[in-house]
């Protein structure tokens, strides 16, 4: 009779164990579930068509009539000056963006690093240019560089230096373009290698100090070591974001001037809204797909390294 008892209540127990376990799976699923669908509808069934598209035929102002082409778009892009200059374009912009946005925020990072009166101040205050919507940034810029009514002409007109019109001028519009990458970006560098450079054991530095290294022999032996990890990260996110960039070049040069900022994700938007070529514009947004998805494998195999 014990036996019976004792047996009952393990089965009663094993039942509310898989009953609870149960509620909870399902209810787990109920709230992703909705998640995975809107995903799925926004993202996953747009880059799909994309893909699908850059092997077709299509045009806005015959959405109807589609034809398959195969490799004709990949091979029409590959012949095309246009985007081998927005390809070298992007390829520069990124490049001096991201290296001149590490060398910059690793300075900014050991001097916020310091030990001083205020310093969190400036720590807080120095993300204010990462939070700040680019609208804003791209309106703060165009009013400084205005060419007849902006401060950095007003400047130089008072040193009885000739000015120019910034955004207008091929010489200087893709260096300007550069410059608001890093006055977006820096902070955010910079904060991410502080935290890394903070993280490090004080007693690698006093034990190196004992030794007689100095600042400089610390520095290259103990703090670029043990921010690697982190740097690596920054430099691989920041072009993913570099290339993927619309938004800055957008509102301010279009493209411009005679495509001397015209990068790849505005050449898509061109030929996809102004010359209605949906095909040929889904051929180079493939292109860009598969270069992103290079650099961000790169961060994932970075990830696990750690």
């Amino acid at each position: 009779m014990a036996t019976d008892t004792s047996s009952n209540s393990g089965l009663r127990r094993y039942a509310v164990t898989f009953s609870e376990l149960f509620r909870e799976t399902w209810l787990g699923y109920a709230f992703v579930i909705p998640a995975t669908f809107l995903l799925a509808l926004v993202v996953l069934y747009p880059t799909l068509r994309g893909i699908i598209m850059a092997f077709q035929e299509v045009s806005l102002l015959q959405p109807n009539e589609v034809m398959w082409v195969g490799l004709q778009n990949i091979t029409e892009m590959l012949d095309t000056p246009e985007f081998w200059d927005a390809f070298s374009n992007t390829v520069v912009i990124a490049t001096a963006a991201v290296s001149l946005e590490y060398i910059f925020g690793l300075g900014l990072a050991l001097a916020l690093k310091q030990k001083l009166p205020g310093i969190t101040f400036f720590r807080n205050v120095s993300l204010v240019t990462w939070v700040m919507p680019i609208i804003v940034m791209t309106i703060i810029f165009r009013f400084i560089m205005q060419p007849e009514y902006g401060l950095v002409n007003i400047i130089l007109s008072f040193f009885n230096i000739d000015t120019t019109y910034w955004f207008g001028d091929p010489t200087w519009a893709k260096p300007l373009i550069v410059v608001m990458h890093m006055w977006r970006n820096i902070p955010f560098t910079a904060v991410a290698l502080m935290a890394a450079m903070q993280s490090i054991p004080t007693s690698l530095y006093e034990a190196a100090e004992l030794d007689g290294a100095g600042k400089l022999e610390q520095f290259r032996y103990i703090t670029l070591p043990n921010i690697t990890y982190v740097s690596m990260i920054m430099i691989v996110l920041h072009t993913i974001f570099t290339v993927n960039d619309f938004e800055i070049i957008y509102l301010t040069t279009g493209g411009g001037p005679l495509g001397s900022t015209e990068v790849l994700a505005t050449y898509v938007y061109k030929l996809a809204f102004n010359e209605y070529t949906l095909g040929f514009a889904a051929s180079i947004g493939l292109t860009m797909l598969i270069i992103l998805l290079a650099f961000t494998f790169i961060y994932v195999q970075l990830e696990d390294i750690e």
